[in-house]
């Protein structure tokens, strides 16, 4: 579904991504783990052109979208949500109306047919009750929680999550990791995780590539992922504790 073709990306004279080539399949949860710095977030941002390739070519489906412009570009991006690492929630809206925004912009839906699919995915997400209430009234879980519902509103194919589980407690980020895999399924969506949350990678993940210097130095199912032999991504799991058959 998600094709890079020997991506290279330079920002500041620095190499971010060096020759990166990889494929994400349909209805994965496909999880990229990495230091600060690795380049997790800017391969995720390629993926809907908010960054563009110094070289080589990304792929959604049959549009190559690092070459794709005006509608096209548009039309592509409408096959996604993004869940930002900061649920980027509008504070003066309810979380009702932060919800119901892309479905009032960007569609031609009655009142009564908004409000139905609002409630849906506030309920999906565990927020029916709490509509009415600010960003500032509610809890980081659950503001990141409001934002994965504005992310799903529109029934895309495919959800970005960038740092999904960051600024929170373990037993909330638990929680959130569980949605992730819950709605994945439910929705036979295609989830592409950027996180520094290996325990969360774990649980969640079909598979996970881990990102050192631009480039994947270890791809496969957690399962074997933990069984890792290379250095840094057998030291990248000793520092977060995890051993083979702790998760």
């Amino acid at each position: 579904m998600i094709r890079f073709e020997q991506v290279t990306k330079v920002l500041g004279g620095r190499k971010v991504l060096s020759d990166l080539s990889f494929e994400i399949r349909t209805g994965e949860v496909f999880t990229i783990v990495g230091s600060s710095g690795s380049g997790k977030s800017v391969t995720l941002k390629h993926i809907v052109r908010l960054l563009t390739p110094t070289s080589g070519a990304v792929w959604v489906g049959d549009t190559e979208v690092s070459a794709a412009g005006g509608r096209k570009l548009e039309k592509v991006r409408e096959r996604f949500g993004y869940l930002f690492q900061g649920g980027a929630l509008l504070g003066w809206m309810s979380v009702y109306e932060n919800v119901a925004l892309p479905l009032r912009e960007k569609t031609r839906l009655s009142a009564s047919a908004v409000d139905k699919r609002v409630m849906e995915v506030l309920k999906m997400v565990g927020l029916e009750n709490d509509g009415d209430k600010l960003p500032s009234e509610i809890s980081g879980g659950m503001q990141k929680r409001a934002g994965l519902a504005r992310a799903i509103v529109r029934q895309p194919e495919i959800v970005l999550y960038d740092e999904p589980t960051s600024g929170l407690d373990p037993v909330t980020s638990r929680t959130i990791d569980k949605l992730i895999r819950r709605l994945n399924t439910e929705l036979g969506i295609t989830s592409v995780v950027v996180t520094h949350d290996l325990q969360g990678a774990l649980m969640t993940a079909d598979r996970i590539a881990m990102l050192a210097a631009g480039r994947f130095i270890e791809m496969n199912a957690p399962d074997a992922f933990v069984k890792t032999e290379e250095p840094q991504a057998r030291a990248f799991l000793e520092a977060q504790f995890i051993k083979e058959g702790s998760f």
